[in-house]
């Protein structure tokens, strides 16, 4: 079970009315492996319509499609809004699950990019990439805290480009440190897209040296990317002067979109509820981009992978 709203995943027996792109019967693949001989009836609003050979008319939201299926789709409609689903996990450096566990745990949601903190260095990424056919990687080289196996990392099923790491350290009483942000670009639909994944220090209270200060004021204004995403472990709330660093920055977490109060729930500790310490883990996306997200939440687990639980969104840019 997962906590998000979400449009209803409907597959229903009806009849439209509209006309759609002709199309010939062809083999749709869904995210899951299952398959179907069918026509394109039409996409619009992040749902298709397939006819299948029996006549039945079957609808479902284009994530439920394998990527070469939906990039098929988006090609027959090149003007359509582009979703990029993303999800942010701290996997506590791979102690508690395998990387093949946790590409299990992600496959039904199809994603377009992870970003991960805390992870293993070497190939850990890529076999999570492995399982879920997601071959693009970027893994850093700075460890949070100087602790082994604290990197941060991107997986994506486009390719990267313009891959750097960012350090963020301060020199501040209570900060651990090194800290960093890893960055890339990928293009999903011929719309490029500014990535971040991180791990960053607590720092509640005001001040003008925090790893999110950097983040804000030194990193993010310099990206003349429209479309970014911040993703990861920020080690603060909604409502911490941390986080309101990077909104001044022109960013918006995704919970507000999804109407999700945070304050009722907790992203740490997922392997000791009784010692939680509130939503940590979040999604900011540019408020320049004019996105809006239509999915996401928590990833409740019945058995935890990680001292984290994982959390999503799917954000639609035009």
């Amino acid at each position: 079970m997962y906590k998000h709203r979400m449009f209803p995943f409907l597959i229903s027996l009806v009849f439209l009315f509209s006309k759609g792109i002709s199309a010939e019967i062809r083999t749709w693949t869904s995210s899951t492996g299952s398959k179907i001989e069918a026509e394109l009836v039409s996409f619009a609003n992040n749902t298709i319509v397939l006819s299948s050979a029996d006549g039945r008319r079957i609808t479902l939201p284009i994530h439920k499609l394998d990527s070469e299926n939906q990039a098929f789709v988006k090609g027959l409609y090149p003007n359509k809004a582009t979703n990029v689903r993303v999800a942010a996990y701290n996997v506590e450096f791979g102690k508690n699950a395998s990387p093949e566990e946790i590409g299990k745990m992600f496959k039904p949601y199809n994603f377009d990019i992870i970003g991960f903190n805390e992870v293993p260095d070497g190939d850990w990424t890529a076999r999570v990439g492995k399982v879920l056919g997601m071959k693009h990687t970027y893994v850093g080289k700075i460890s949070s805290a100087n602790h082994k196996d604290k990197y941060k990392s991107i997986l994506s099923r486009t390719p990267l480009q313009s891959t750097v790491e960012h350090e963020l350290t301060v020199q501040r009483k209570g900060s651990w440190n090194p800290a960093s942000v890893v960055q890339a670009v990928t293009q999903i639909n011929g719309i490029p897209i500014s990535f971040y994944s991180l791990h960053i220090c607590r720092s509640t209270e005001s001040h003008n040296t925090g790893h999110a200060y950097r983040l804000a004021n030194e990193i993010l204004p310099k990206d003349k990317t429209d479309r970014i995403i911040v993703l990861g472990d920020f080690n603060n709330e909604m409502g911490d002067n941390a986080l309101e660093k990077i909104e001044q920055a022109g960013m918006r977490a995704t919970w507000g979109d999804l109407k999700i109060d945070v304050s009722k729930e907790f992203t740490y500790n997922a392997l000791d509820p009784t010692k939680n310490h509130g939503v940590i883990d979040h999604i900011f996306y540019s408020t320049k981009s004019k996105a809006e997200v239509t999915e996401g939440g928590i990833i409740e687990l019945k058995k935890a992978l990680s001292d984290h639980k994982p959390v999503w969104a799917e954000i639609v840019f035009e």
